[in-house]
């Protein structure tokens, strides 16, 4: 087994990778790490762990994630989204490696547990990927990894290979199987439990012979040291043994010395003297503004390296250089901006208060409509008021009176139709119509009657609407029978009978559409000739909107009035006063009353002039 012992001394010694010398050396020509550290093996006793840290946090601080065992390869530990989180390693030891004592590296490459850690951190503006680090291995310690929490965790994904176990020789003379920590394959089955593994060396093969001990003319000797890590900020460098002939002490090959026998390499600090300090200058923020002139702001620190670390230190150290800046102007885009596409519409209502609208849409700087949210809104015009057409008309719509009289003799009524519209043109309601309800009801006389007997009921008048409903009316007296023949006596004669209705209500035939009117409105102007208007509607029996009345009997809507000549009133007091009346008009004086008495003439005949042109328009 001296060959097993030997083979475990070069690879705690030399923790081989690769093409490692020592396993070449060992394993013959040609032979290699596979991708679990096993020398000369075929990656088949690698074994992937893997796993995502998802927990939920609530403290911030250092949080850790994952334990990484010595001998791990493969390393990837990634953070599945961007955040405002950092990774941070650490060896068992407590020596930070990446991100400690709340001090956050830059990204790059960092020595630690014997492999070296590429540190990566994506573009904070353009990728929405979270940071990271690898490392090829093996590791020759157990390393921490640590969350250092500040926001929610969108959850850390992390994975490494590990080897079963290391095999030495090949199937054919047998070999000794170790792990990544050095135990034996029955040590491995003990603690890590599973079925039995095969024996260490099968029943039907011979094991490998020893190989022969070296001559002891060849001893290992110092003969120099490792370059520095660092030039500066606490570097360390080792020695560095080869094998001379004992007498000569003549550089020879090291596989003529004894390879158990060579000391261990002893590392000693070197450089030790701070670093410059530098800017550490951080990525670019997302630009204040989506559109228009903003701003980014990127962090910059004054830092200085010693012992593998970059610590932040005072600005004042940073003196000796130009100090970058920290914010700069940017624009990702020219802003939309509002356009009014037309003009304001009618206004919805002909007289009283409506609505009017026009059209206010957001365009792009190419001219593309896109939506109000790329416009400011605090800008945006009216795309609707109220708009005042001036006081309307009476809303007491009535027809003419009906030619009928209710009585064919004697006093009687005629009616029309009167309705207080309350929706015409517009959906918005109209004022209340008031009281002065207009008459439905005259009286008309169609003669005298002649004379009836006991109760005397004539017949039923004419209804006194043409169409729709309205009322009728007889004659009612109280008569004697006498030879002469019938005498007219007072009501109270016939008390004992049932008197008749003398009144009743009648309905011929539906009226249809008929032209209702209001009353005209006052004169627009009181001298030289005005107009006035009245609202004309056309509606159905139910008193709706409708499209069915003769055009040709529709009333007019607007008449001539006021016809007379309008006379000035001179007043013969008003006299100007001042020579340069003419100033005071022009410089709009007239509006005090001191201006308007001292030059009484030419501010009249100015309003006059100003009057005239309004009535014009």
């Amino acid at each position: 087994f001296s060959f097993f012992f030997m083979f475990l001394y070069l690879f705690k010694n030399y923790n081989c990778l690769g093409t490692n010398p020592g396993c070449d050396e060992l394993l013959g020509s040609g032979k290699v790490m596979d991708g679990c550290g096993v020398c000369g093996g075929d990656s088949t006793a690698c074994r992937l762990v893997s796993g995502l840290f998802q927990h939920s946090l609530t403290r911030v601080g250092y949080h850790k994630v994952v334990e990484i065992p010595e001998g791990a390869t493969k390393i990837n530990v990634t953070e599945m989204v961007r955040s405002q989180n950092y990774l941070a390693l650490r060896s068992r030891s407590g020596r930070s490696i990446i991100n400690g004592n709340w001090a956050i590296d830059r990204p790059g490459k960092y020595e630690g547990g014997g492999t070296m850690f590429t540190y990566r951190r994506p573009n904070e503006i353009s990728s929405t990927a979270g940071e990271s680090f690898l490392a090829e291995g093996p590791t020759n310690e157990i390393l921490d990894v640590f969350i250092i929490y500040q926001q929610t965790n969108p959850g850390v994904l992390y994975e490494y290979i590990l080897g079963i176990l290391f095999f030495v020789g090949n199937t054919v003379n047998g070999g000794v199987g170790i792990d990544q920590y050095g135990r034996s394959s029955q040590d491995a089955y003990e603690q890590e439990g599973g079925h039995r593994y095969p024996p260490l060396i099968p029943e039907n093969l011979v094991p490998a012979a020893a190989p022969p001990r070296r001559h002891r003319e060849y001893n290992w000797k110092l003969i120099g040291t490792t370059d520095c890590s660092a030039t500066c900020g606490k570097g360390s460098s080792h020695t560095v043994f080869g094998c001379v002939h004992r007498a000569t002490h003549e550089r020879v090959s090291d596989s003529l010395c004894d390879g158990t026998a060579k000391p261990s390499p002893q590392d000693e600090p070197c450089n030790i003297q701070p670093c410059p300090a530098f800017w550490d200058i951080g990525e670019w923020s997302e630009c204040s503004k989506s559109c228009g002139l903003g701003l980014q702001h990127r962090q910059v620190l004054c830092r200085q390296a010693y012992a593998n670390r970059t610590l932040s230190v005072h600005a004042s150290h940073c003196r000796h250089l130009p100090q970058p800046e920290s914010s700069s102007p940017c624009q990702l885009k020219i802003c939309s901006e509002w356009q009014l596409r037309s003009e304001w519409s009618p206004c919805s209502v002909p007289c009283g208060v409506g609505q009017r609208s026009r059209e206010v849409l957001c365009v792009s700087n190419v001219g593309d409509v896109v939506e109000d949210e790329e416009c400011n809104l605090k800008l945006r015009p009216s795309d609707m008021e109220n708009c005042d057409m001036g006081p309307c008309a009476k809303s007491w719509f009535y027809t003419d009176w009906a030619e009928q009289c209710s009585a064919e003799c004697g006093i009687g009524v005629r009616s029309r139709s009167v309705v207080c519209l309350t929706n015409h043109v517009s959906s918005l309601p109209l004022e209340a119509c008031g009281s002065e309800r207009p008459p439905e009801v005259q009286a008309c006389n169609s003669g005298p009657c002649e004379s009836r007997t006991e109760w005397f009921t004539g017949p039923w008048g004419q209804c006194s609407a043409e169409c729709g409903t309205g009322s009728q009316q007889r004659a009612v007296a109280c008569l004697t029978r006498s030879d002469e023949g019938f005498t007219v006596v007072p009501l109270y004669e016939c008390s004992s009978l049932d008197k008749p209705l003398s009144q009743q209500t009648c309905h011929t035939k539906a009226c249809g559409a008929k032209w209702h009117h209001t009353d005209w409105s006052a004169c627009s102007k009181t001298c030289e000739g005005g107009f006035r208007v009245r609202e004309v509607r056309c509606l159905a029996d139910d008193m709706t909107p409708s499209e069915t009345c003769e055009q040709g009997l529709k009333p007019e809507e607007q008449e001539e009035c006021s016809p007379e000549p309008c006379l000035p009133h001179i007043d013969e007091n008003c006299q100007d006063k001042y020579f340069n009346c003419n100033v005071v008009v022009q410089a709009r004086l007239c509006v005090y009353n001191y201006y308007k008495m001292a030059c009484c003439a030419s501010c009249t005949r100015a309003a006059q002039r100003q009057t005239t042109f309004k009535n014009y328009r």
